[in-house]
């Protein structure tokens, strides 16, 4: 087993690369809630020198996000539905799509978060990989394993520690990379066409073609829904994963969407703000609900596959609350108006300099000596 130092000397770090030729770090975007992740990790890379190449898979609201950001982008292959046999064809097709720009390019490391494809194209042209991950129970490629790992300290260690990878573990949370950079936009409710009057519940449903769904998640979700749509000056924006969910959500609940009693978002708007403006959050996934709690909004939990030590740590910290069973709807979900306060503009993390010294030390080979 190998641990990392979790504060390496950025100072040693810049003097052992200057003189250097500008190295190339591949971060792959395999899911929405990786281009904010990776946003301000590709500025630091950058600004200390290094050339960071991106590819992204067209699933969820990748490319949107990419569109709202500015940010230029290779993006190879797409989303294969629920199906895992049809999953696991379509990592296997990705990564040989993403071969060819591996070769042109040349990178020196790979980095993603959770991007299967990304590792199996780095196995097969002997590319060093970094993923990061934050659930514990995420599948991976049998027999093909990253040759680093990184996580949140909550996590615990991975049984990758018994084969030929290394791991780094890094402070807080992965959504402390970029919460601490945010500044909320105060008129963003008004986007929406929801008054300061109205409570606005923030819907995000839950991943139902992901390989760790629960169908009770979706019981949960219309639960939730009919007890919102009950209440008077509620103002439920709700957040669908992609198209089909998002027609199968216009074809339930087309009444309270006409009404405006339900918004769906056109286009992609910006997470952490309409997180926010919300009163409070209720989400069937991980992201969403990390999000929230790193900026103190209420948030619950619908999600009904196996919780996580992260979602674990955050519940014991009354920082997120479990919505369990049907019950749990009513009685634990506080429908309350919440003030909005400005932001200390001083808060910062040290999740985002750990992050980084890290990935400049793999790429740098200090601390990859006997690493086959």
């Amino acid at each position: 087993m190998v641990l990392v130092d979790q504060k390496p000397n950025m100072t040693s770090i810049d003097q052992a690369v200057r003189g250097r030729a500008s190295k190339k770090i591949w971060i792959d975007l395999d899911n929405s809630p990786h281009v904010p992740f990776f946003m301000p990790i590709m500025e630091e890379l950058n600004r200390r020198g290094y050339q960071v190449l991106l590819t992204a898979r067209d699933s969820y609201q990748v490319c949107e996000l990419l569109r709202l950001y500015h940010l230029p982008c290779k993006v190879i292959g797409g989303h294969w539905g629920r199906n895992r046999l049809l999953k696991m064809l379509g990592t296997c097709l990705r990564a040989v799509r993403l071969l060819p720009f591996i070769t042109r390019h040349k990178p020196d490391l790979a980095v993603s978060h959770g991007s299967r494809a990304q590792v199996l194209a780095g196995f097969l042209l002997r590319v060093r990989t970094l993923t990061m991950y934050d659930y514990e129970f995420t599948s991976g490629i049998p027999f093909v394993r990253s040759q680093w790992l990184g996580a949140p300290e909550y996590l615990p260690d991975s049984l990758d520690y018994k084969s030929r990878s290394r791991m780094f573990k890094y402070p807080g949370l992965k959504e402390d990379v970029y919460v601490p950079r945010f500044r909320p936009d105060p008129a963003f409710r008004k986007q929406l066409g929801i008054s300061s009057d109205d409570l606005m519940i923030l819907v995000r449903p839950p991943a139902t073609e992901a390989h760790y769904h629960n169908p009770e998640a979706e019981i949960l979700f219309t639960a939730a829904m009919r007890f919102f749509m009950e209440q008077e000056k509620t103002r439920v924006v709700l957040l669908p994963r992609n198209g089909r969910q998002s027609a199968e959500l216009h074809a339930a609940w087309q009444e309270w969407i006409a009404e405006r009693k339900i918004v769906i978002p056109q286009h992609a708007m910006d997470g952490l703000n309409l997180i926010w403006s919300s009163d409070l959050v209720v989400s069937g996934g991980g992201t969403m609900n990390r999000e929230a709690a790193a900026l103190g909004i209420p948030v619950y939990s619908i999600f009904r596959g196996t919780i996580g030590a992260v979602d674990r740590y955050l519940a014991s910290q009354n920082r997120l609350v479990l919505i369990e069973n049907v019950e749990d709807v009513r009685i634990k979900i506080a429908l309350k108006h919440r003030k909005l306060e400005n932001r200390d503009p001083n808060d910062r993390s040290l999740t985002l300099p750990v992050i980084v010294n890290q990935i400049i030390s793999i790429a740098e080979q200090n601390c990859l000596s006997g690493l086959q």
